[in-house]
């Protein structure tokens, strides 16, 4: 594959993996639907929780099975984002699914095998390159649970086994929904209650906009945006300084010419002059103080020159 330059890359298409965790009925799903042109995948049955005016396109799923041959048929063309809720539920059909493939993975009373559990888990990490191949953004909408670690009641997503590393491994960013008060919060910072990820200048907790009588639903889509610009951003920021840099090393060439102390501390005088970016004036200092070395010079702190 072809190696690109820093001042060769561009976010500006880059789609966003991201999960959505809280507890039942604090508006997960709705929240979701906030992200760009979404396709809701329907897989808990609760679009009927959601009110009217903030629902969209939904995918009814009533198995894996349908769920794949679905992925491989239907057009999404006029989709920007798959809204997967849940998460939890999508691993439940995942089970029996896996036992078909091979009786290994299942025991006699239908419950998964240790072969089984990692069958589930290498199949979640299928159905996610799948749908990464597809070049939508992904939102994976999870219940909490609670877990108890001396006086500390933590919360982590719903899922069963060591799959959720799996799952949060492949992921930009991940909040936590709860209640502060009388608001709706997300957090993408960790803390002791809970795990969650933030990159890109998305981080600490958001207020989550309460949603009057046609307010516009999209506190996901303007942070996907903010998001993308920062990746971009960076990414300017860094060729900017990057191009400078390389610019500033190109002295090294008059450093390398040197022969004799006079020819040293021109060097010197003309390295005050150059823009430096990045480590530049360090690299550069060092290099020409090892060619007053190799010459034989030494640098006099009362003369400010090399004798």
């Amino acid at each position: 594959m072809p190696i690109k330059k820093a001042n060769e890359l561009d976010f500006s298409n880059k789609k966003i993996k991201m999960i959505v965790a809280g507890y039942a009925g604090i508006g997960k799903t709705t929240l979701g639907l906030s992200a760009p042109k979404p396709l809701l995948f329907d897989i808990e049955n609760g679009v009927d929780r959601v009110e009217g005016q903030y629902r969209k396109d939904t995918l009814i799923v009533e198995n894996y099975e349908g769920l794949l041959e679905d992925l491989n048929t239907e057009s999404f063309e006029n989709y920007e984002t798959f809204v997967i809720d849940t998460g939890g539920k999508l691993l439940d059909l995942m089970k029996p699914y896996v036992i078909r493939q091979n009786q290994q993975n299942g025991q006699r009373d239908g419950s998964l095998s240790m072969k089984g559990w990692g069958a589930v888990a290498q199949e979640f990490k299928r159905f996610m390159k799948i749908v990464n191949s597809m070049q939508k953004h992904i939102i994976y909408i999870f219940h909490t649970k609670e877990e108890n670690d001396g006086d500390m009641t933590k919360l982590r997503i719903q899922v069963e086994g060591s799959i959720k590393t799996k799952i949060w491994e492949d992921m930009d960013l991940g909040g936590f929904v709860e209640m502060a008060g009388k608001k709706r919060t997300i957090g993408f910072s960790n803390t002791e209650r809970y795990y969650a990820k933030g990159t890109h200048g998305v981080s600490g907790v958001y207020n989550i906009p309460t949603l009057y009588e046609n307010a516009n639903n999209n506190f996901i889509a303007n942070l996907f945006s903010s998001y993308i610009n920062d990746l971009n951003s960076f990414s300017t920021d860094y060729i900017e300084k990057q191009t400078a840099y390389e610019k500033a090393m190109s002295f090294i060439k008059i450093i390398d010419k040197c022969g004799e102390a006079e020819h040293l501390n021109n060097a010197l005088e003309k390295l005050k002059l150059v823009n430096h970016s990045l480590t530049s004036e360090r690299e550069l200092k060092t290099h020409l103080i090892n060619k007053a070395k190799e010459l034989g010079y030494k640098y006099d702190t009362n003369k400010k020159a090399f004798i």
